[in-house]
C-alpha cells in the first residue's frame, strides 16, 4: 500500500492526474485504477529500487507515454473522452510554487541556495496587515533571498501568499493530497502584473539588450528560454512586429519607458520593448501548461 500511494502521487505530479485519479483516498470510495497492473509494477519497481523517488522519476519521464505529445487525435477522443488511458500527453498547468519558479529560472534570476528560514517574495504588505487573526508585517527579502524556491516562500494559514493562492495553491489550513485547478482572469492579470513577473520580464530584456545577433536571432533565443521550443515563421513574423510597434510607443514617450524597463544598462527605449515581449510570452498558456 505504501509503494502503491507512493508512485500514484509520483504519477499525479506528471500527468496531473494518478492512475488512482483519488490520490487522498485508496479505499472503497475512491475511484478504481484506470492502469492496475501498472500500478502495481511501479510500486514493486519502487521497492525494488531501494525506495528511491529520483529512480522511479526516471523510470516515469523517460516513458514513452510521458514523452507523447499533447495532439489530440480525434479518434482517440472518441473513445476515450477524458484521457483516462493516455493516448496522448495530457495539458496540465503548472503548480503555483512550480509556476514562480520556472519563471524565475527562465529569467536567471533563481537562488539555487538550500535549507535555511522561510522567505518573503515582494507582494504588497497589506495582503497580511490587514487580514485576520491578527496582523502580519510582510518585509520582503532582500538579496538572493528574494528569488528562493517557492518551498521557502513563508505561509500564513489566514492570509497565505497571494500569487500561489490565485494559482490554486492550498492555504494550509488542512492537509490537500489533490488540488483543484481553475482558470481564471486573475490568473493572467497576475502573470502580466505580479511583481515577480515583472522582475523576471525586466531581467530578461537587459540580457537580451546585451545579446549579440539579428533582431530575429534574439527573439527566437528569447522564444526558446520562455517555451523550450523555436517560433515557426508566422510566429516569429508577429513577435518581430510586435517588438518594433511596442519599441515606436516608447521612443514617442506614449509610454514610460523607464517605469516599464526598470533600471539597467543600454538603451532604455529598447530594453523597455524587450520586457514588454518578455511579458507577454511569459503570459502565454504554453508557458504556463506542460504539453
Amino acid at each position: 500500500l505504501v509503494g502503491r500511494v507512493t508512485v500514484n502521487r509520483q504519477w499525479a505530479a506528471f500527468f496531473g492526474r494518478g492512475i488512482v485519479s483519488t490520490t487522498e483516498d485508496f479505499g472503497y470510495q475512491g475511484q478504481p485504477p484506470s492502469h492496475p497492473e501498472l500500478l502495481d509494477w511501479l510500486a514493486i519497481e519502487f521497492e525494488k529500487r531501494n525506495w528511491s523517488l529520483k529512480e522511479l522519476h526516471r523510470l516515469i519521464v523517460t516513458s514513452a507515454t510521458y514523452r507523447q505529445m499533447a495532439v489530440v487525435q480525434p479518434n482517440a477522443k472518441a473513445k476515450d473522452p477524458t484521457n483516462r488511458l493516455l493516448a496522448y500527453f495530457p495539458r496540465t498547468r503548472l503548480e503555483a510554487e512550480l509556476l514562480r519558479d520556472t519563471a524565475l529560472t527562465v529569467s536567471g534570476l533563481l537562488s539555487h541556495k538550500m535549507g535555511g528560514q522561510s522567505v518573503f517574495p515582494p507582494q504588497k504588505p497589506s495582503i497580511t496587515t490587514e487580514g485576520t487573526y491578527g496582523a502580519l508585517a510582510w518585509n520582503v527579502s532582500t538579496g538572493e533571498d528574494r528569488y528562493r524556491r517557492g518551498l521557502y516562500t513563508f505561509s500564513k494559514r489566514t492570509a497565505p501568499y497571494a500569487m500561489f493562492t490565485n494559482f490554486d495553491a492550498p492555504s494550509g489550513e488542512a492537509c490537500v493530497a489533490r488540488r483543484e485547478v481553475s482558470n481564471t482572469p486573475l490568473q493572467a492579470l497576475t502573470l502580466l502584473n505580479n511583481e515577480v513577473f515583472i522582475e523576471a520580464a525586466q531581467a530578461l530584456g537587459k540580457q537580451m539588450v546585451k545579446e549579440q545577433g539579428t533582431l530575429e536571432e534574439r527573439i527566437t533565443n528569447l522564444f526558446r528560454r520562455c517555451l523550450t521550443r523555436t517560433p515557426d515563421s508566422e510566429e516569429l513574423r508577429l513577435l518581430k512586429s510586435y517588438f518594433e510597434a511596442q519599441k515606436q510607443r516608447f521612443e514617442k514617450k506614449e509610454l514610460d519607458a523607464k517605469l516599464i524597463a526598470g533600471e539597467g544598462e543600454g538603451e532604455t527605449n529598447e530594453r523597455a520593448a524587450w520586457t514588454v515581449l518578455s511579458r507577454s510570452l511569459l503570459n502565454l498558456d504554453e508557458f504556463v501548461t506542460k504539453q
